[in-house]
Parts: C-alpha cells; structure tokens; sequence
C-alpha cells in the first residue's frame, strides 16, 4: 500500500480507514492497515450495526454483559473498541507528534472517532453530556468525539471543544454549513483559551461527506434529462468539496486563526468522506485521487482503501486552485435547474435519518443477542 503512504508523505493527505469491527482488533487486520499506511479510523452507527448483525465478533461480550439495557452494552462494546483502537494508533499519533514538533508537518494523526447517539442530532445539551460522558469511559488523547453538524450540533460543538475535548464533526454536506462549523470550531478553542485549556492539546476535523451529493443531485439531473443535465453528472460531488477546501483556506488564512495559533490552536482540518464511489459508472477511485490536497483527511471504507492501493494514480494535488472551475460547475447545476440549497437540506435530513435507523437495529440487534441469554 505505498500509495497511501505516499497521499501523506508527498502531498500532505492523511489517509484514515472507515471502519472498526472487533474481529479486526483480534485478528491482526486493522494493525496490518496501520502497517501499509493508514492513519487513523472512523467509525459510524452503520459500520457498528453491520459488524453485530453480520458476524459473530461480539456474541462472547454480549452474552457475558451484566448489562440489560441494549444502548449501555453497545456503548461498553464501542468504547472497548475505539480504546483498543486507540492503542494501536499510539505510535502514528506519536510519530505525528514527533513530526510536528520538527516543524515536518502542521497537524497530526493517529485518532479514531466514536459518535454520540445520531437520535441526539437535534439536541443540543444531550450531544454535550453525551460528549463529554464518552471522551472520559475512552480515556485516550486521540481519540475524537464525532457530532453532527446539524444547526443544534453547532452549539455543542463549541461547548465540547471549549472543554478541550476532540471533535469530529460529521454529516456536513454544503460549503455554508462548513463555515459555521469552522466558526463554531474557532470559537470553541476561544472559550477554551478563556477556560484555560492548552490549544495545542485540542483537536479537529471537518467530515464533508462527498458521494452522496453526487447520487442526490445525478437522480435530479437524469429527471430534467436534457444534454445540459445529463453532461453534468458525476461532477458535483468533486466540486463542492474543492469549493469547501478554499472556504478552508481563506477561514485559516485570516487574522481570527492567527491570533489563536499563537496560542498553540492547530487548524480544522477538512476530511473527505462518503468517499465510496456508488455509481458503478465512475472510477472507484475518483474519490480519492480527485480530492488529493495538503492538510486534508480522505477516510475511506475498506474497498476504496484497497482500490487506491492496487491501481489508483495518484498525480498530485487536485484541489488547490480549482476553486473557480468548482463554481463554473455549481453555477451550471443552477442554470439547468437544481435547486442547490434543498440538495444539502434533503442530504443533512436523510443523513441523520439513516444513521437513527442504523443505530436503531444496532440497538434491536443487541437486545435480541442479549434476549437469546440466560439473563
């Protein structure tokens, strides 16, 4: 997997894996991923929810669980997970640090992220609690604390950050949601200036999720169906994250970052995901190779990290300067029709919906192994 290796250590992208399965932990894989380049790990309601219904990693642990209520036995189960993770990434997230300290590299690595409830996404003080009750049963400096970037995770981003706790913020979809998440993020390492809190110790990044914007808005474009239309599919997703890399370099270019980076405050780093390509039609590297730049996360599910190892081209970074063309192509989409802000409210709405179903038969799973128990 030299090619992973080299996202990071030619172009300055961080390859990171999106997934966590027990068997991984025991078996050796994951460590092997580390091994060939990958990061550090992201994990989703989905990914967990498929693991316990598909296999039988967790049958042991559930049945030996004192525990009768599903969502605490998930809850022991992830955290078990994310600090075995976390362990396995120590050395990445030292070198990392070793790195920056040399002044070789401006962020680090070597983090996994564990979500609160998705059923939590319009609750701005219970993803707090939540937050903070997860980030100390982990126990771990890398690890990061995932929460929607929903209107009322914006607020709970700050408070959490402002307790110096890492986030990671999921189910970002437009460039103007991305910028009240890095004003949300600025202003969460300003009220952790004022508690007292060590910046250099806080860390984040910006999941903007890509795929999805392209399945939304190609089945918008096949329905108007004119050349036009039809000539602009496949392209949306690519562009909007270009689009938020400028938005990312602008907001940490300016003087409100500045004078926190004095303080020790590293940046929010952009990080691609959604990056499985699900039209068939498109390269399954497209993803990845097409959203190559410095300071940036690309956090793959496991086919595409294996598509880029075997047979993606990597040619260098792809994002810097494509702002303007990004905006040729969405003011294309709007001259035929698609109506871009009710794209992202579809996509934001559906995203959290998905993931409160996945955590809903993660929850029926789990009472259904612990029900089979002698309890």
């Amino acid at each position: 997997m030299t090619k992973l290796n080299t996202l990071y250590s030619d172009y300055g992208q961080s390859p990171w894996i999106d997934n966590l399965r027990r068997d991984w932990l025991d078996d050796g894989t994951l460590q092997t991923y580390i091994d060939n380049g990958v990061r550090g790990l992201t994990s989703n309601p989905s990914i967990f929810d498929k693991t316990i219904a598909t296999s039988s990693a967790y049958d042991a642990a559930i049945a030996a669980s004192s525990e009768t209520d599903p969502e605490k036995v998930f809850e022991s189960l992830a955290v078990s997970d994310v600090q075995r993770a976390c362990d396995l990434l120590a050395k990445v997230a030292q070198n990392s640090r070793d790195a920056f300290a040399a002044g070789t590299r401006r962020y680090l690595d070597g983090f996994v992220s564990l979500e609160v409830s998705p059923r939590l996404a319009h609750d701005t003080e219970s993803t707090i609690a939540a937050a903070k009750r997860l980030f100390a049963d982990v126990d771990r400096a890398n690890v990061m604390i995932k929460i929607p970037g929903t209107k009322a995770g914006l607020p709970a981003i700050r408070a959490v950050l402002g307790a110096g706790i890492n986030v990671n913020v999921t189910l970002i979809f437009s460039v103007e949601r991305h910028r009240e998440v890095m004003d949300a993020y600025l202003a969460g390492l300003e009220k952790a200036r004022e508690a007292g809190h060590d910046l250099s110790k806080i860390h984040s990044v910006a999941s903007f999720f890509v795929s999805r914007v392209d399945t939304e808005i190609d089945k918008r474009l096949e329905k108007i169906g004119n050349p036009e239309a039809l000539e602009l599919r496949g392209q949306a997703g690519v562009a909007n994250a270009r689009l938020a890399y400028a938005a990312y370099e602008e907001v940490f270019g300016g003087g409100r970052y500045q004078a926190l980076k004095a303080n020790g405050a590293r940046v929010q780093r952009p990080l691609w995901a959604s990056t499985g390509v699900k039209n068939k039609a498109y390269s399954d590297t497209l993803y990845v190779t097409e959203l190559v730049a410095p300071h940036t996360v690309n956090t793959m599910p496991e086919p595409t990290i294996d598509a880029v190892a075997d047979h993606g081209e990597v040619t260098g970074d792809t994002v810097s300067g494509t702002g303007g063309a990004a905006r040729e192509v969405f003011d294309a989409l709007a001259s035929v029709g698609i109506d871009l802000p009710d794209v992202f409210v579809v996509l934001e709405n559906e995203g959290v919906e998905k993931f409160v179903t996945s955590w809903t038969e993660l929850l029926e799973e789990t009472q259904k192994q612990l029900s089979s128990t002698d309890k």
